[in-house]
């Protein structure tokens, strides 16, 4: 009588190697994330017009879909931030959202843990550069630290 996994007196293949994948190996995500902006100068102290700026915008676009904490809303929330991410991936996840979600694997795994995609909100590169500041400030309040992904 035959089965599926019927006995042999062959040797199973114990080998450890791993089977070559059909497709090429996806290329690394570039921590700088795509869009425009290459190289972001990072204020040190803390630039109170721009923070000021960024919290209006944040305000009036981002808002209802994070929130300052970690706690995830319809995206996620802003707290740590720029300590996990570089200042110019968070601006060209900012200003350049379509391509990001296509084609950037951080921005995608984040879509898939939010099952919602960002919408474009048309945010200029000085004003993604106050938002960034704001954030900056919004990590020192809630985790104590900022920018250690810039490090």
């Amino acid at each position: 009588m035959a089965s599926c996994g019927g006995s042999s007196d062959k040797p199973q293949n114990t080998s450890s190697a791993k089977p070559k994948s059909m497709i090429k190996d996806e290329p690394k995500a570039d921590p700088k994330g795509i869009g425009e902006v290459k190289n972001v100068t990072l204020t040190d102290p803390l630039e109170e017009s721009m923070i000021a700026s960024g919290k209006a915008i944040y305000e009036m676009k981002c808002a209802a879909c994070h929130k300052l904490t970690d706690q995830r809303v319809v995206g996620p929330g802003w707290a740590g931030v720029t300590n996990k991410r570089r200042p110019e991936w968070v601006m060209n996840m900012i200003t350049n959202v379509d391509v990001m979600l296509e084609e950037d694997p951080v921005a995608q795994k984040l879509l898939e843990e939010c099952l919602t995609r960002m919408p474009n909100q048309a945010v200029s590169i000085g004003d993604a550069r106050s938002i960034l500041e704001f954030m900056r400030k919004n990590d020192v309040d809630q985790v104590g630290k900022k920018d250690e992904a810039a490090k």
